[in-house]
């Protein structure tokens, strides 16, 4: 079958109807033919806000020094009322995985030092990685400091200068 062109405006290409056999054979396709879209390229949800991305809420309480108080830090793209934004996104990207939740507590049964870090506690609640998140961070024995400890700049470094939020 020879297909006619007829030259039209830029961008508009004409072709002869005697070129396609019919509509239906060009849409039946079956549903099992078609591809499937991986889970790993849906787009992540967006906030009421507008806003893509990933969001966090950090309540901290009970750490001395100025550290106290509730921040907010946006990723992709990076913003939000925290002393440290880019750091803390730079820090989750690295330490998100597939399948491994980077907010996970202390696996039950594990052996920990008993040293207590202070009464600092934080609550991370929002989105990372198009998941949910409601995490509680504590310093009551050696397992909780390291896990706290690996969370810094998200949750703020304990016996250190107090944070500075940018002018």
């Amino acid at each position: 079958m020879v297909s006619v062109l007829s030259f039209v405006p830029r961008g508009v290409l004409a072709v002869s109807l005697a070129a396609v056999p019919s509509l239906a054979a060009l849409t039946a396709v079956p549903a099992a033919a078609a591809p499937a879209v991986p889970a790993a390229v849906a787009p992540l949800p967006v906030r009421p806000d507008g806003r893509g991305g990933d969001h966090l809420t950090v309540v901290v309480r009970h750490a001395a020094g100025g550290r106290n108080g509730r921040y907010e830090v946006f990723c992709h793209p990076e913003g939000g009322r925290h002393p440290d934004v880019a750091g803390t996104c730079r820090m989750l990207d690295a330490r998100t995985r597939w399948g491994r939740d980077a907010f996970a507590p202390v696996a039950p049964g594990t052996t920990c030092a008993m040293v207590h870090g202070g009464p600092a506690t934080a609550r991370v609640t929002g989105t990372w990685a198009g998941r949910p998140v409601d995490a509680r961070f504590d310093r009551r024995d050696g397992c909780e400091i390291g896990r706290w400890n690996r969370m810094v700049p998200l949750l703020p470094r304990v016996g250190g200068p107090a944070p500075e939020f940018p002018g």
